[in-house]
């Protein structure tokens, strides 16, 4: 995979040493709105963009901080999508919700406007699908805002270095930034990456990340229902494939980058180390949906992908969504002196714990965390930390690590989609961006990826084709 950049190349050592630097279209375009200010100097606004599930509950856990947080604006680019995250906030935290109508902004071009509804150093909120996240960011730096911003950040080389860029001038402003990889913030995984590094269990030889479940979001997708002219009131193809985004490499990276990532990324955090190359194998099973319809999406249902770090250690990602397999969804950590089992279920389920033994045995247990009754909410915590670091001006700029892990997660996408080794510099330095023009799209814009005659997408091809996913 010997690419050229399509701008200057970037080396493993210089994102390592970025990332050590952590702490912790609408026809509104160009009219000046006015700012919302807060009845209190300290009290924080927000200004939601991107109003589905994910929104709603980022937006949730920001207002359930002290001060509180008020909500004032949201943007999207479907109106239900809106009025159903905004009936959900009213009913939750009324006297914190204050966005009328004259508030909220539909199209593309609609996060200016919600973000012209905020003052220096308020709060946005990017909970769109990933191929916008450089786009937002932008203008939020441009205004002076700080940022929490939904996992992943990115899907390829190009969009990784230039939020890497984004993020230097982020903290050049002093801006604070927020990523939602929340199993950072649990309480009970940093006491265990704090006993790891202090040898408890050993060298790290072998880490273990699983998420095998059912077909999983919007991953899965037949053809788009706009292909029959005769069915009128369906949406364009851009604004389907977004809906659908799970399904589509250039919006989210597809499932495994969607759904694997946290497990990848503490993983990754407890070995104090990013991969250096992956390798990977995986395929597609089920080709037609249970009723015979084919999917025409660009997701294998299942990978195995072998991380390799500098030292040699290995981790393996095993990812499934097939109905009817068994589900597995935890993680582990194997050292020379025994094993942790990282997270007991999901993304970072409680308790954490280390064992003297390289199985989870009683007899052989060292520590365990609280177990769920004990409060350490990953979600809230993640939250708290932001506001904090906003109020008592603490420096905070999660996007250096948030692009590390999203790079490291297309990595073992990208090596299975191919079948080929790559390296991580191969990858950082990639010249093909899946949605150059991101920054440009419309209501009425074709969609980066477009479908042929017949309804399909391109797919991955492993060991046809090498040089690229699709």
């Amino acid at each position: 995979m010997k690419n050229s950049p399509d701008s200057r190349p970037a080396s493993r050592r210089d994102f390592t040493k970025a990332s050590g630097l952590v702490v912790g279209a609408s026809a509104l375009s160009g009219v000046v709105l006015p700012q919302v200010h807060a009845a209190g100097s300290d009290q924080l606004q927000l200004a939601l963009v991107g109003c589905g599930g994910r929104g709603a509950g980022a937006a949730a856990n920001a207002m359930s901080q002290s001060g509180p947080p008020r909500l004032v604006a949201m943007a999207d680019v479907f109106q239900h999508r809106l009025d159903g995250s905004y009936n959900s906030l009213k009913g939750k935290f009324k006297d914190q919700v204050e966005v009328p109508d004259s508030r909220k902004f539909i199209g593309f071009d609609a996060y200016k406007a919600a973000m012209d509804c905020l003052k220096k150093g308020d709060i946005a909120i990017f909970t769109t699908p990933l191929a916008f996240r450089w786009v937002h960011f932008k203008y939020a730096i441009e205004k002076g805002i700080n940022v929490f911003m939904e996992k992943p950040l990115t899907a390829d080389g190009p969009t990784s270095r230039r939020m890497l860029d984004l993020a230097r001038q982020a903290s050049a402003k002093n801006l604070k930034v927020g990523v939602g990889l929340m199993s950072r913030h649990s309480h009970a995984m940093q006491e265990l990456h704090k006993r790891i590094q202090d040898g408890e269990i050993g060298d790290l030889m072998l880490l273990r990340g699983y998420r095998m479940q059912g077909l999983l979001g919007s991953a899965y997708s037949e053809k788009w229902p706009g292909m029959d002219n005769t069915l009128p009131g369906k949406p364009n193809e851009l604004l389907w494939q977004l809906s659908r985004f799970h399904s589509f490499l250039w919006a989210s990276g597809g499932g495994f980058s969607d759904f694997n990532i946290h497990n990848i990324d503490h993983l990754c955090w407890m070995k104090n180390a990013w991969p250096v190359k992956a390798q990977g194998i995986g395929g597609r099973t089920y080709r037609t949906s249970p009723d015979g319809k084919p999917y025409v999406d660009q997701n294998f249902d299942s990978y195995a992908v072998e991380y390799t770090f500098e030292d040699g250690a290995k981790l393996y990602m095993d990812g499934r969504c097939m109905g009817g397999a068994v589900p597995i969804y935890y993680s582990y950590a194997h050292g020379t002196k025994g094993m942790a089992v990282v997270s007991k279920a999901n993304d970072c389920g409680r308790p954490s714990s280390t064992y003297r033994t390289q199985k989870p045995a009683r007899d052989g247990l060292i520590w365990t965390s609280p177990d769920s009754k004990t409060p350490d909410d990953p979600y809230f915590n993640e939250w708290q930390d932001l506001t904090d670091a906003i109020r008592n001006d603490k420096p905070y700029n999660e996007v250096e690590r948030g692009v590390m892990a999203s790079l490291v997660t297309s990595l073992g996408r990208y090596a299975t989609h191919t079948a080929q080794e790559v390296t991580l510099d191969e990858m950082l330095n990639h010249q093909h961006e899946y949605a150059p023009d991101a920054d440009k799209l419309t209501m009425d814009s074709p969609p980066p990826l477009k479908s042929d005659a017949n309804g399909f997408y391109p797919v991955p091809e492993p060991g046809r084709k090498t040089k690229r996913e699709y």
